[in-house]
């Protein structure tokens, strides 16, 4: 779900020559203290893991202006670590003597504070980075085992970077909805960021305290109400508070060794965790990995017994799967581990009890030796990308493991001549801006790189139309796929022109960066986005935005449950003024709140929302209640008309963990039904998580609704209901005529389905899974039910498929490309598309469970396709290979069933001709055991006036027959050729003949009983002697 595109932008902090902005801080030091003095009391854990001491403090106190050094502070040495603030807004760095706090857009440097070399010297140098939540503590942790605190402070008026306003700035303003719009206002002459257009504030940095953990600091986390420190001796976990409870107390410690749930002798080697769901993960000594939750009892009444309770859900079998560190998916409730040998294990947490199973694992495409041990492991903010750094590189996954970029292919001679550390080794990466950038940082390097991300629009916005129509979307923009329309050729081009690209505009992004939520319409001509607050919305084919006029009305809303087209209606759940409500707005009016169509009030937040058939939206609420409306329009208004509701109460436990629902009617009910009866009929697709779940409406004896369940699959990264595609209506049309069936199958009485228009595609993280027939899964589905499920065709990919185009049989994916080029400075990433034919496999899999005529029937809506052909020729490569690799019985075998069903096709002869060309000899044997014999073939090539097809068994016969048999057949086509006028395949039949004999003797032999004299024989030739036996196969 997300690639990196383009060059990332890299910043490092030089030089501060300005006093104010940096100070030199003593951190509580005296300063006449000699380094040899005991520094002031800090907390200090003893060995038998008691309550710590006192601490020492200056309660905020501004270091003195005799604190501050004359002339520059240098701040510039290698990033040890680096933390981005949980507001998305901050992001700190420290080197091993300097704290630098950062703004993310617009990157600049707010303050800086150096440390003296007295306070290094006392306390070590800074080796970890910690920020507590709300942004308003710094913690560094020093190479002594040392903790020094800063406060962070903002001066809301006072600026320390502001605009410069060109004299000209009025002449060049552009409105801010084109055709809307003749006023100007200060913000569109800016281009700072979201609330900065007046400057960037002021921002302090004061030392606060210093704790001492006399034990050793072996990892630390900020938590909201405590600091939690693993010590090294004695192995144990303390937590320190912010403030000290009613009690007076501030610390508590846990020795592991106390923990029963701990393995024996061992200690912590990294932590991590996470704030929404409430766990942590602690990775031992010894390999294990655990899931632990603070104790809630003893962190209000401060009982220091236990304070904590884990389970083991990771255990080593060998060193190489030792657990190093781990990152937690909120998302979807998986944690990754990452191992001594590079590789990854994801587990799902499927409750707090301790069952967290595996869900699979990742492993790098190279070898260890090529990628060294993981540095830093982090999943997005949304939960669909995990990227890991390594020592030597950096790779990404999808949620579910297909693998994405990484910079292991990288030229490492070229990326050391140019300086691109970033694809040579990470030493910490962090997300930011909604998952639209991430920060790199390089051991042994002061500088910061920013690689931008492009993402799917899904990730923020789960719609049919979305899944339908590839829309990424970047953190300034947005990349639309344009293949639609084009010819069948252009769409499987991997040409990234493809991708048109729009601009967001900058006044937008200045107020409501980031962009959280992307949606394109059915039919690609307009886009909407939604922001920090408020949306806009962009008409592909005029490249026209509108966006409010108004500052009031756009920031008096947010989008909160997505948005969806409805044509060139645009329906948004926002929540406005502590209510929640679906807005209809039209892309042909202005944005404004006199504007809006319809509003309708919802009794809860809205999960989701999305069109479903020809005029209805789907709504599902935060308390558990699906919505049916129906949009009703007249000549002079539009509204949404509430015809029926369903309530989940029991059935779904968390609505807010649903990313997408759909229904199924049954086409009665959708040609004839009544709109009010749908909610009764209908079979309801949720996608929880990673489970697709079906729900079945089953009448009671009271006559009530009750729900049947049943998971169709797990590990789901998305899914397409084509039947919701109103880009299908194409093969749709054509359901209604008479398919091409041979005479036999015509009168045989088999339910040839509707194709594949109500067809069910799945993403599962490593393969598409089709059901071509969704309403006979809807048949099989219920609980009590004695038959399985129909089997899913397979479909492998080995790109990210962001798309089917079902009209055109494509898959369509995306991937990254890195470009490295002598002559460019730097290296960047591009998106070439990537295309994959899945009708091969739905046709295989209709043949091998001997079911010619619906494999006829499918192929019958795609035999106008350019390529369709060439399906044809992968369909038979794919049964030849498993044939030759694998055979088994007789009656089980394909590859006689797919030649069967080839013959039925025009293309026949052609298809096996490409198909012996593109494969070994030694696999020859194996496809033409299944056939007439080889003469047979190149006779009735002959007889069709397929000439250069009948060339293409001169090979085969050669190979197959005594030289005299493939001689006297090759004179025959060149007769043929003569007649045609056909020189080109004159000129290949004489180089096959002359590759047959050196001495030339056939060729002379051939040239005389055609009547063309031996002299014209440099004329058929050419100037081009060369000869072999592929050159007359390869010009077929």
């Amino acid at each position: 779900m997300y690639w990196p595109i383009g060059a990332p932008r890299i910043f490092a902090a030089k030089f501060i020559n300005t006093l104010q902005e940096a100070e030199v801080s003593d951190d509580g030091l005296d300063k006449d203290l000699s380094v040899q003095e005991t520094p002031p009391k800090a907390i200090q854990l003893r060995d038998q893991g008691t309550d710590s001491e006192t601490q020492h403090q200056t309660n905020g106190k501004t270091q003195s202006a005799a604190g501050r050094r004359e002339g520059q502070f240098e701040v510039d040495g290698e990033i040890k670590d680096l933390k981005v603030a949980r507001n998305g807004q901050l992001f700190a760095v420290i080197t091993s003597s300097a704290l630098t706090v950062w703004q993310i857009r617009p990157q600049v440097v707010l303050a800086a504070i150096v440390r003296s070399p007295q306070s290094i010297s006392t306390y070590g140098g800074n080796i970890g980075l910690l920020v507590r939540p709300d942004s308003a503590i710094f913690v560094v942790q020093t190479a002594e085992g040392y903790l020094i605190t800063y406060s962070l402070t903002t001066d809301p008026t006072a600026r320390v970077y502001k605009t410069q306003y060109l004299q000209n700035a009025a002449s060049y303003h552009r409105r801010r909805s084109q055709g809307h719009s003749q006023s100007i206002s200060a913000r569109d002459q800016i281009s700072w960021t979201a609330r900065q257009g007046s400057g960037v504030r002021e921002v302090n940095i004061k030392f606060r305290m210093v704790i001492k953990v006399d034990a050793g600091i072996v990892k630390a986390l900020a938590l909201d109400q405590e600091l939690v420190v693993a010590t090294a001796k004695p192995a144990a976990i303390q937590c320190i508070r912010w403030s000290p409870d009613s009690g007076g107390s501030q610390t508590r410690t846990e020795l592991l060794s106390k923990m029963p749930w701990v393995s024996k002798k061992t200690g912590i080697v990294d932590m991590s965790h996470d704030r929404p769901m409430n766990l942590s993960t602690w990775c031992a000594t010894d390999g294990r990995a655990y899931a632990v939750q603070r104790n809630l009892a003893t962190l209000k009444d401060g009982d220091s017994r236990k304070l904590f309770r884990g389970y083991c859900f990771h255990s080593p079998v060998s060193d190489a799967s030792s657990a190093t560190t781990a990152a937690i998916n909120a998302r979807f409730s998986l944690i990754a581990v990452a191992c001594n040998n590079g590789h990854i294990s994801v587990y799902t947490v499927k409750d707090y009890a301790g069952n967290i199973p595996i869900s699979h694992h990742l492993q790098p495409m190279v070898s260890e030796s090529n990628t060294g041990k993981v540095t830093s492991l982090s999943y997005s903010a949304d939960g669909y990308c995990l990227f890991a750094g390594y020592e030597k590189g950096w790779a990404t996954w999808s949620v579910y493991g297909k693998p994405g970029a990484n910079s292991f292919g990288a030229d490492s001679s070229v990326a050391k001549a140019q300086k691109d550390n970033w694809l040579a080794g990470v030493g910490s990466a962090n997300w930011m801006s909604g998952g639209g950038e991430i920060l790199l940082t390089c051991r042994r390097d002061n500088r910061i790189w920013i690689l931008e991300m492009a993402r799917s629009a899904l990730a923020g916005c789960f719609t049919s139309s979305n899944v339908s129509r590839p829309l990424l979307q970047t953190n300034t923009g947005l990349l639309v796929y344009r293949g639609y329309d084009s010819p069948d050729l252009v769409s499987i081009s991997a040409d990234s022109s493809l991708w048109q690209q729009i601009p967001v505009p900058t006044d937008f992004l200045n107020d409501q960066w980031p962009i959280r939520a992307t949606v394109i319409s059915s039919d690609g001509k307009y886009v909407a986005i939604a922001g920090r607050r408020g949306l806009a919305h962009y008409s592909i084919n005029s490249g026209r935005w509108k966006t409010f006029d108004n500052d009031f009305m756009e920031n008096e809303f947010v989008v909160r449950g997505g948005m969806c087209w409805y044509r060139h209606i645009l329906v948004a759940a926002v929540e406005a003024n502590n209510a929640y409500e679906l807005r209809l707005y039209s892309r042909e009016l202005a944005l404004d709140n006199s504007q809006i169509l319809h509003i309708e009030n919802v009794a809860a937040p809205v999960v989701l929302v999305d069109t479903c058939g020809n005029d209805s939206i789907l709504a599902y609420t935060h308390d558990n209640v699906l919505y049916h409306y129906v949009i009703s329009s007249g000549p002079e208004m539009l509204q949404l008309i509430l015809v029926g509701q369903i309530t989940f109460h029991g059935i779904v436990r968390a609505p807010a963990r649903v990313r997408a629902l759909s229904w199924i009617l049954p086409d009665d009910q959708i040609r004839d039904g009544d709109p009010s009866k749908d909610v009764a009929l209908a079979a309801v697709v949720f996608l929880v998580d990673g489970k697709l779940v079906l729900l079945q409406p089953t009448p009671n004896e009271e006559g009530e609704l009750r729900y049947d369940m049943r998971v169709l699959l797990t590990q789901v990264e998305y899914f397409a209901l084509t039947r919701n595609d109103p880009n299908v209506g194409h093969i749709e049309s054509l359901l209604d005529q008479d398919a091409y069936l041979p005479s036999e199958a015509n009168t045989n009485s088999v339910n040839l389905g509707h194709g594949l228009r109500d067809s069910l595609w799945v993403f599962d993280g490593n393969q598409m899974r089709v059901w071509s027939e969704i309403q006979e899964v809807v048949r099989l589905a219920p609980t009590d039910s004695s038959f399985d499920l129909p089997s899913t065709i397979s479909v492998p990919v080995d790109f990210y498929p962001a798309s089917v185009l079902l009209n055109k049989g494509l898959i369509l994916g995306v991937e990254a490309e890195l470009l490295q080029r002598r002559d460019i400075a730097f290296a960047f990433y591009k998106l070439p598309i990537r295309t994959h034919l899945f009708l091969p496999y739905i046709l295989s899999h209709h043949l091998s469970t001997l079911d010619s005529a619906s494999a006829l029937h499918l192929s019958h809506h795609y035999q106008d396709l350019s390529y369709f052909a060439h399906a044809l020729e992968v369909l038979l490569h794919n049964a030849l290979d498993e044939e030759v690799d694998h055979g088994g019985p007789t009656e089980n075998r394909l590859l006689p069933t797919v030649l069967s069903f080839l013959s039925s096709f025009p293309q026949y002869l052609d298809i096996l001709v490409q198909c012996t060309r593109k494969t070994e000899v030694r696999s020859w044997r194996t496809l033409f055991g299944y056939l007439p014999p080889p003469r047979e073939l190149f006779e009735e090539a002959l007889q069709r006036g397929a000439l250069k097809t009948a060339g293409g068994y001169l090979l085969v016969l050669h190979t197959f027959e005594d030289m005299g048999t493939s001689s006297e057949q090759s004179i025959r086509l060149l007769a043929r050729a003569k007649e045609e006028n056909d020189w080109e395949l004159s000129k290949e039949l004489a180089r096959f003949l002359l590759a047959m004999d050196a001495s030339g003797e056939f060729l002379r032999n051939a040239l005389r009983e055609v009547n063309l004299h031996t002299s014209g024989t440099n004329e058929i030739l050419g100037k081009d002697q060369s000869t072999g036996g592929r050159v007359l196969a390869n010009g077929v």
